[in-house]
């Protein structure tokens, strides 16, 4: 790497870590060149092209091999709550900023995020819809003789009652922080969103 690569990648990590709590400026400046290997491989949906930033599909693999996720929607949902200006591509620093929640965040910060993820359609509810789809997507079908729908619906409206504190029938961003604060196995609970234990070196 030359002297001034370094430089700018110096300069940018001291920028991107006063903005993220949970990063040293070392661990920033992994992570940017981390950023820029993963740039230099061809993009998953357009081999030969150069990417302006991790797409789907790379960041789909990276939840999959690096912190064993394996449902899709979740990590489509994932990719989603990084990609603060929605244009189908991570930045540098929407990399940096969503790894550091997702790895080192408080719980007041995962709850948002978590949130975040389990709203899929954007609106500020968690609605009983979008609980049965991540759940039916989520849970490991055994061959039985039930309707494994009727499951679903059943686990469903056990969430609700839990967590559903204004009863109103769908999960507001209020009604899911209290739910978790008082009980904080419930942070995952319409599927794994978060790694199975914090990173704390990089």
């Amino acid at each position: 790497m030359s002297a001034m690569n370094r430089k700018v990648i110096q300069t940018l990590a001291e920028n991107i870590s006063k903005q993220v709590e949970h990063f040293s400026k070392t661990e920033t400046e992994r992570l940017i060149r981390e950023f820029h290997v993963l740039l230099k491989e061809p993009m998953s949906n357009h081999p030969g092209k150069e990417a302006p930033g991790v797409d789907r599909g790379k960041f789909r693999n990276i939840l999959h091999e690096d912190f064993g996720m394996t449902d899709r929607m979740i990590m489509d949902q994932v990719f989603r709550t990084f990609d603060k200006d929605n244009d189908g591509f991570l930045s540098v620093k929407e990399w940096i900023k969503g790894l550091s929640v997702f790895l080192r965040g408080t719980l007041d910060e995962r709850i948002k995020y978590c949130f975040g993820v389990y709203d899929l359609n954007g609106d500020g509810y968690i609605s009983r819809e979008e609980m049965f789809h991540m759940l039916k997507s989520s849970l490991i079908r055994q061959p039985t003789e039930e309707d494994p729908d009727e499951g679903i619906k059943d686990l469903v409206e056990i969430a609700l009652k839990k967590m559903d504190h204004d009863h109103d029938g769908r999960l507001s961003f209020q009604d899911f922080e209290k739910a978790v604060k008082e009980e904080n196995l419930l942070l995952e609970a319409f599927g794994t969103c978060l790694p199975d234990s914090i990173v704390n070196t990089l």
